[in-house]
């Protein structure tokens, strides 16, 4: 995320409120299994999915053969691939569309989602606020600014009126401002596919500068405090795409206004100096902040959270010549780093895997002998902010987010939130004490606040107007699953108020469960058009994910893998336990990496799910590796090169456990074919496996968005469009009273 940037995530934000007692049950996997399996008969047998070639592949991982039969899909330049991909897409479309009250479920998600003006990132800079937002009824989001809170809005970029040259939409990745508000970096890229190109815009004039910088997916710009340039990561210019090599040996190059990007500093990157060693898999970026003689720099290793921290004089950088000096190693296990003067101010797991914050000087960076200005309590220190007059520090419990500030006397107070709920982050400047927060609840909706730590009062901006709909007859529930080791998983429960316990009522639970980010409270107008029809919609905290900090991360991790979905599961078995839903009415969703933990829960247990849902899911672990975003997920997942990591990767590969024979439940699957995050061919092997080991009656759909990639990307309209698919499947084969196809 760039520096002092907030981002909102309508689509699908952070994660959670009464508390309801209950314990696990445990089915009978013989009882269940053909409820599930056979929730809704078809009246007519499916006609026969697009033929996926079997060419086996065998490899040898430490003695143990495993055969792969579809190891072509990952030639994407195979004669076989775009047609199977092609025919999934049309073989998904047609069925879903023989579902009766699809169309008016679209429209109406649309209403829903389009029915008021959406925020997605704030900057304060200088005397301007610079908004990104989606007006009402639009397609994209763009970018705008203000003169103060109270300003008219002037629009500076606006995807809806650009297009790639194929044709494709156009969305904007990411912008930074300069510290006063006279510039803005701002990344495009075409179909999702977020291969960003950064353009420079004088703002008061709307002129745009002549460069374009190229590769900047991960761009991360850290203006220089004189807004003369900034700094910035660039992807290396001989990696090619949709190789192992895409993303490594990127650079972090320091840019001048108006000058050729060929004559670009190089300030940090493998091989440049001597005394810093960095690994090709590490992303370099170097911050500079207002008021501020010094930089830093950070080793981002991909998705590694404990990274190495270095610092320089701003003149130094300025020159082109950093003199950089250590602050902290990964055994530091730094997590976040914030500058303000001349201290460094370092988010640690170090001591205590709750965190704690260390204040370090920049002349000295002995971050070892340096103080903790905020020890570790019982609640998990999640982020940190700088503003003028201290630290902003966003603290996280169970998926809760609570709020303190730490004064310029390192004395810590407290900040009374308005609601239960959870963050999207803190963006705060060391030009001003004000800093911006979003909070958002399960029935609240998103509502962006302005924060002065000092003062300990936080103030609606109403820059995010509430949407148009009644949230009086909804109901949040916060309860706990206990998983099969007497671990305790939170859950939260979403429905209508007087939820009936008869097991009839349509569930779907979401889960994740890696990279330590926690499923914690979210809103999203569109999830209302489930619970209107009488679904229930929950969230389960599984172990991998941050809930409870590191400790929580580690114990679904690795070895530990199989805790995520084993957790899922509990969290479904408590939910048929209270008699809300039963096997036959359970519906369980992931995406991405919560691919993993949707996917292992099915083909562990295809008893007790009705629906499936993976959207551009991780499905094809022992491979992953190899796909352009393989490398640097390596710190996340592990390596088939080694015996440990081998044995975790098998145990989470869902293409692997799909068994011959096999009654599966309905199954959608979603990809984007310009996706850089996961790659497709991932996705389409779990389909192909599915569609041919599957005995039970039961769909299993591949819908491919050929103008989309992870998601990042996607318009209003193709959110839509998707979500109204993944209800109304859902409604279909839970056998929800007129949803079935004639």
């Amino acid at each position: 995320m760039p520096a002092d940037t907030f981002l909102h995530d309508c689509s699908n934000l952070s994660r959670r409120e009464l508390l309801v007692a209950g314990s696990a049950v445990v089915l009978s996997t013989q009882a269940s299994a053909s409820y599930a399996a056979s929730n809704i008969e078809q009246k007519a047998p499916m006609p026969p999915y697009p033929a996926a070639r079997i060419e086996p592949v065998i490899d040898t991982y430490f003695g143990e053969a495993i055969v792969d039969n579809y190891r072509w899909m990952e030639n994407e330049a195979d004669p076989d691939w775009v047609p199977f991909m092609k025919g999934q897409a049309d073989f998904a479309r047609a069925t879903l569309d023989k579902i009766p009250g699809i169309a008016a479920l679209q429209k109406r998600i649309g209403d829903l989602s389009g029915d008021t003006e959406v925020v997605f990132g704030i900057q304060q800079a200088g005397d301007y606020l610079f908004v990104q937002s989606r007006p009402v009824g639009a397609d994209n989001f763009r970018l705008s600014v203000r003169k103060g809170l109270d300003g008219l809005s002037r629009v500076l970029v606006d995807p809806a009126t650009m297009r790639a040259s194929d044709g494709a939409h156009v969305s904007l990745d990411w912008w930074v401002a300069s510290p006063d508000g006279s510039f803005v970096a701002y990344g495009l890229s075409p179909a999702g596919s977020e291969n960003s190109v950064a353009h420079i815009m004088n703002v008061a004039t709307g002129a745009l500068f002549p460069e374009r910088l190229d590769r900047a997916q991960y761009a991360s710009v850290s203006w220089l405090p004189d807004g003369t340039g900034f700094f910035l990561n660039r992807l290396n210019s001989n990696a090619k795409q949709d190789t192992t090599d895409y993303y490594k040996n990127s650079q972090c190059w320091l840019h001048k206004l108006n000058t050729d990007p060929r004559s670009d500093l190089l300030v940090m990157g493998v091989g440049l100096d001597a005394d810093i060693s960095v690994d090709p898999i590490e992303f370099p970026n170097v911050f500079a902040t207002p008021r501020s003689d010094w930089v830093f720099g950070v080793l981002f290793g991909g998705v590694r959270r404990e990274n190495p921290v270095y610092v320089a004089t701003l003149a130094s950088a300025k020159s082109g010549k950093p003199i950089w000096k250590k602050v902290a190693d990964i055994s530091d296990q730094v997590t976040a780093s914030v500058l303000r003067g001349d201290y460094l101010y370092c988010l640690t797991t170090k001591t205590s895997d709750r965190g704690s914050v260390r204040k370090v000087a920049c002349n000295t960076a002995d971050f070892g002998s340096s103080a903790d200005v905020v020890p570790s309590s019982d609640v998990i220190i999640e982020g940190i902010a700088a503003a003028s007059n201290g630290v902003f520090i966003q603290d996280m419990d169970g998926g809760y987010s609570q709020l303190r500030f730490l004064s310029e006397a390192d004395e810590i107070s407290g900040i009374e939130l308005p609601f239960e709920g959870a963050f999207n982050g803190i963006i705060a400047s060391t030009d001003s004490p004000m800093a911006f927060v979003g909070l958002a609840g399960w029935i609240n909706p998103y509502t962006l606040y302005s924060v002065d730590g000092a003062v300990g009062m936080m103030a609606d901006t109403f820059l995010a107007p509430k949407p148009q709909i009644n949230l009086g007859s909804f109901q949040a529930i916060r309860t706990f699953a206990t998983a099969t080791d007497g671990t305790k998983i939170p859950l939260a429960i979403v429905s209508k108020k007087n939820l009936k316990s008869d097991g009839n009522n349509p569930t779907l639970v979401d889960a994740y469960g890696s990279y330590q980010i926690s499923s914690g409270p979210f809103f999203n107008a569109r999830r209302i058009a489930f619970l209107e029809k009488g679904g229930v919609l929950a969230t389960a905290g599984v172990r991998g994910g941050g809930e409870y900090g590191r400790e929580w991360w580690l114990a679904g991790k690795d070895a530990q893998k199989p805790n995520s979905w084993l957790d899922l599961i509990a969290c479904c078995e408590h939910l048929v336990g209270l008699g809300i839903t039963s096997p036959g009415k359970l519906a369980i969703q992931g995406g991405s990496a919560g691919g993993i933990t949707v996917g292992r829960a099915m083909t562990e247990r295809p008893d007790l799910f009705g629906v499936v849902i993976s959207n551009v899911g991780v499905n094809n672990t022992l491979r992953t590796e190899t796909g352009q975003n393989g490398p640097p997920n390596i710190p996340e997942f592990g390596t088939v090169k080694t015996r440990e990591g081998f044995s975790a990767l098998k145990a989470m590969d869902s293409v692997y456990a799909v068994k011959d024979g096999g009654m599966y439940p309905s199954v959608l699957l979603t990809t984007g074919l310009q996706d850089p995050r996961v790659d497709p061919w991932q996705v389409g092997k779990f389909a192909a496996r599915l569609q041919a080991a599957s005995k039970s009656s039961n769909p299993i759909l591949l819908r491919v968005d050929t103008d989309a990639g992870h998601g990042l990307g996607s318009t209003r309209s193709q959110r839509d469009k998707e979500t109204a698919d993944t209800y109304a499947f859902i409604f279909w084969r839970l056998g929800v009273k007129g949803w079935q196809p004639i």
